[in-house]
């Protein structure tokens, strides 16, 4: 409790109070009464005389009265004040952190049933929502504290918009739900935004340094945020948030961080399948590892087949490295290869056994998240591709296709192709390659049909193509996408073009530069329905490119990547997905019904296609493996059941950032350090002297009601 003015009270008291007790001592008061004879009552009358001054205070009800009446006035004066868990009239944006490493169960271990650190984090938010300032009777009722609810991971929702009421928010919170994505809190911060209804404009001024705020037409800046985040503060991302300005002695941005600290653990971060490029019935299982344990571990992986465990391999992981100064660790990271002989499509898993739910949140040895330690790959039928070069002669393209691993090479002149495409036997082919051409256009000027093409030195101009511009300059390759199945193994920047043809991609358009020149795109990939092309744009003829080991890298992740189809990468195959971002596909265009079936068991709405086939499904919340199902046709790798197509998609973490749960103790805004803090709740003054001139004014009338009464005690 502090007091405002307590000089002022004291002062007004000093006077006040002995005034009142002399006013009562030079009173009058006489009350008639008849008796028989005034004898009797001389001794009495001398003994009242000799204590009259007691007898004054004595039993005198109005005095007490009005002394109480006199007190609370002067400790109104006094302004007295006590702080509170909320502060009034202020916009709370309460920010909950439901990714994969809020599943972890080390948050308070003195529980008798580990919860996790989600769980712990809506008890406290709850916690901070009761603490809220409600409408007060001597203030506007707009100065009621207002909060939103931000759940978020690597997208985020408003689960709660701006509302005073208490009970709406704590539902709101309760209705959160875990997810298994990575967190970000970009999207997250850019909602809360938004939803202020004014904005401050900043005049930077001719020397670059900002000024005054700007009112723009009326605009101007709205009331201050005071963000609240509970999280482990595993997000990579905190350097779009800038906190506003502290106001009232209130932090603008407070870190409530769960979880501990010292918290360990070891986690599944890479997995890909490959098959065998000269047996592909042989399929190889890469699997990473990652321990953020300062002490060496060895951990069992085990390989699934079917939902079964067919081999089981040790990995070996050194202890994390631990900085001294910062208490900051590196995390070791290790790995294992499996082999196995599987010529069909088979759903692989991989499960890490480190002992999760042994000794719940206990730490030492065991596990507190379970998320990371297993992770599954949609794993296609080995194939051999049958390719068909299509040219009037090519000795290199010829040479380097013959020396690939594929089942069946045919070689044919653009006549040929057209005679096979106009009898329907271009079906059998998984692979046509154009040697500088292109198929004629046929019906509805359609060039290609549906299937998988590489053009070398040739693109398509018709619609939705590319714009070509004719012959270019000699230029060489100065860019490529590394990631993109066809290039991630290669090394083009030595590639010397003699003679080069300049295209550019239209704006709006669905095609994708593969690798760019000095002129432009030399490398493009067309994905439309139930056709994908990759096009080169110059003619290799008149470059160095066929003399370069990049050439037969290249032709040869062509066939694997447009005719086979047998890698299979987490980071960019189609079927597998990380939690947080959408399911998004192509299904063959005469497909109804289509519905996805989730992790455990259930299945959602109908999906709509759009018109050439793309469908998208999400956010992807939880890990697990996904199905598309339709009734219609279906691709090669496709499986029919019981009259419908089904297509499997796997979901996994796979995120070495979200494996490290060390709950961090500070965050670094765009702005400033923040330290975490355990408390839900922010101080308030809470002015006391309303409520003591009511009490003030209740005691007076009931002492006007006894002074009309005439009780006289």
């Amino acid at each position: 409790m502090t007091w405002a003015t307590p000089m002022l009270a004291g002062l007004v008291a000093a006077i006040a109070v002995p005034l009142l007790v002399i006013l009562y001592f030079l009173k009058l008061r006489r009350v008639p009464r008849e008796v028989s004879s005034t004898l009797l009552w001389k001794k009495a009358i001398q003994d009242l005389q000799a204590n009259a001054p007691f007898q004054k205070l004595r039993r005198n009800l109005l005095l007490f009265l009005q002394l109480i009446i006199l007190g609370l006035i002067l400790l109104a004066l006094a302004q007295p004040r006590s702080t509170a868990t909320a502060s009034a009239g202020r916009k709370l944006v309460i920010l909950i952190d439901r990714s994969a490493s809020m599943r972890a169960i080390d948050g308070e271990i003195a529980r008798s049933t580990p919860i996790t650190r989600l769980e712990i984090a809506k008890e406290r938010a709850i916690g901070l929502v009761e603490g809220l300032a409600s409408p007060s009777l001597f203030e506007e009722a707009n100065k009621a504290d207002e909060a939103m609810v931000i759940a978020f991971d690597r997208s985020a929702e408003i689960v709660s918009q701006f509302t005073s009421d208490k009970q709406s928010l704590i539902n709101a919170i309760n209705g959160i739900a875990q997810t298994d994505g990575p967190s970000s809190i970009e999207e997250a911060y850019r909602l809360a935004q938004s939803q202020r209804p004014n904005r401050v404009f900043i005049d930077t001024g001719p020397t670059g340094e900002g000024t005054d705020p700007v009112e723009i037409e009326g605009i101007k800046g709205g009331d201050a945020y005071f963000f609240h985040l509970f999280s482990d503060g595993k997000i990579s991302d905190l350097d779009v948030v800038r906190a506003d300005e502290d106001v009232a002695e209130a932090p603008s941005f407070e870190y409530h961080a769960v979880g501990d600290a010292s918290s360990v653990s070891v986690g599944l971060t890479a997995l890909r399948a490959e098959r065998d490029y000269e047996d592909p019935t042989k399929l190889s299982v890469f699997v990473g590892v990652q321990s953020t344990d300062p002490n060496p571990r060895s951990v069992d992986a085990e390989l699934l087949v079917g939902g079964a465990v067919v081999s089981v391999r040790s990995v070996v992981l050194e202890g994390a490295e631990v900085d001294e100064q910062t208490g900051m660790r590196e995390a070791s990271s290790g790995g294992v290869v499996f082999e196995l002989n599987e010529p069909d499509g088979v759903v692989v898993g991989v499960r890490l056994a480190t002992g999760f739910g042994q000794g719940g949140a206990s730490g030492g040895d065991l596990d507190v998240l379970d998320t990371d330690n297993r992770g599954t790959l949609i794993v296609p039928p080995a194939k051999q591709s049958t390719v068909a070069l299509v040219t009037t002669g090519s000795l290199f393209l010829q040479e380097a296709l013959r020396g690939l691993s594929i089942s069946d090479l045919q070689i044919m002149t653009p006549a040929q192709y057209e005679t096979m495409r106009e009898a329907g036997d271009a079906g059998a082919i998984d692979l046509f390659v154009f040697d500088r051409t292109m198929p004629k256009a046929g019906d509805g000027g359609v060039v290609f049909d549906p299937g998988r093409y590489l053009v070398v030195g040739d693109v398509y101009t018709g619609p939705g193509g590319v714009v070509d511009q004719g012959d270019g300059p000699g230029t060489q390759i100065i860019n490529w996408r590394r990631t993109h199945p066809l290039l991630r193994d290669l090394t083009l920047d030595a590639v010397v073009i003699g003679k080069s043809r300049t295209i550019e991609i239209p704006e709006g358009s669905e095609l994708v530069s593969l690798a760019e020149t000095t002129e432009g795109p030399a490398i493009v990939e067309m994905s439309t329905g139930d056709v994908r092309a990759v096009m080169v744009g110059f003619d290799p003829a008149f470059s160095n490119w066929p003399f370069d080991v990049s050439f037969v890298v290249f032709l040869a992740s062509a066939v694997d990547y447009l005719g086979t189809q047998v890698g299979v990468d987490v980071d960019v195959n189609a079927r597998q997905i990380t939690p947080g971002f959408v399911l998004a596909d192509r299904v063959p265009t005469d497909a109804g019904n289509i519905r996805v079936k989730l992790p455990d068991g259930s299945m959602s709405g109908e999906v709509i296609a759009a018109p050439d086939g793309r469908i998208v499904y999400g956010p992807i919340r939880e890990t697990g493996v996904y199905s598309v199902q339709w009734s219609g046709s279906a691709g090669a790798s496709d499986v029919k059941d019981d009259g419908k197509v089904l297509r499997f998609y796997a979901a996994n973490l796979l995120d070495a950032p979200e494996s490290d749960l060390g709950t961090s103790e500070v965050l670094d805004l765009s702005n400033r350090v923040v330290s975490a803090s355990g408390r839900g709740e922010i101080t308030r003054l809470k002015e006391w002297w309303p409520w003591l001139l009511i009490g003030a004014l209740g005691v007076m009338m009931l002492e006007w009601w006894i002074y009309n009464r005439k009780v006289y005690l």
